[in-house]
């Protein structure tokens, strides 16, 4: 799969608001956002009016950017949110929610979705007691995620454990900091996504 590789900071200007992709670095004044709140590029402080069709697809790039999603994954996650029960957009987000990589950002053992990506590829992480190397495994209610007993002493985990310690965890996982470990009590619903996403200009592009 593609993946972008140029400063993740242009990301968040382009879409003109934080997506917390570098994990405590996005909390301080080194942000982009915050020295440099306009487009990238040299007519990037030009005030441009969307079209229709340029507002959902923007929308549809800053989803993909918040959860690290490439065009092929992120169009086969809308073909099952659309083909099964409930609200199209609604269970959308909901399985991108479900990723791994999310969850274990979710848990504060990765201090953005990217780590939590790199740290799930090089072996970090458990499912269930089985070893998981695939960022876009999706969890599933009763699944229990743990770091495993020979990472348990890693360098980045233990400092995310300690500046995370005071960040809330969504109701629908349970943390235990004691053990490294996090459960899935249910999939994610609407309310309990906090990121500023309008998921119906997703469906009405796809729609098209």
């Amino acid at each position: 799969m593609a993946r972008y590789k140029d400063e993740q900071c242009r990301i968040c200007r382009r879409e003109g608001q934080k997506l917390f992709l570098k994990g405590s670095r996005c909390y301080t004044d080194k942000c982009s956002i915050s020295r440099r709140n306009y487009a990238p590029g040299q007519n990037g402080q030009k005030k441009k009016k969307l079209s229709e069709y340029g507002t959902q697809l923007r929308e549809k790039q800053k989803t993909k950017s918040y959860y690290g999603v490439g065009e092929r994954q992120f169009r086969r996650y809308f073909e099952m949110a659309s083909t099964g029960k409930g609200i199209t957009g609604e269970r959308l987000l909901q399985i991108l929610e479900s990723r791994l990589d999310n969850v274990v950002y979710r848990l504060g053992y990765g201090s953005s979705r990217a780590q939590a990506r790199m740290l799930i590829t090089h072996g970090a992480f458990e499912v269930n007691g089985h070893k998981v190397d695939i960022p876009s495994y999706l969890v599933k209610a009763g699944d229990v995620i743990k770091v495993r007993e020979i990472r348990k002493d890693n360098g980045t985990i233990k400092l995310n454990v300690e500046e995370n310690a005071g960040r809330p965890v969504p109701t629908w996982l349970e943390k235990d900091a004691e053990s490294l470990s996090g459960k899935v009590v249910r999939l994610a619903s609407r309310e309990d996504i906090d990121l500023p996403i309008e998921e119906h200009l997703i469906v009405e592009l796809y729609s098209k």
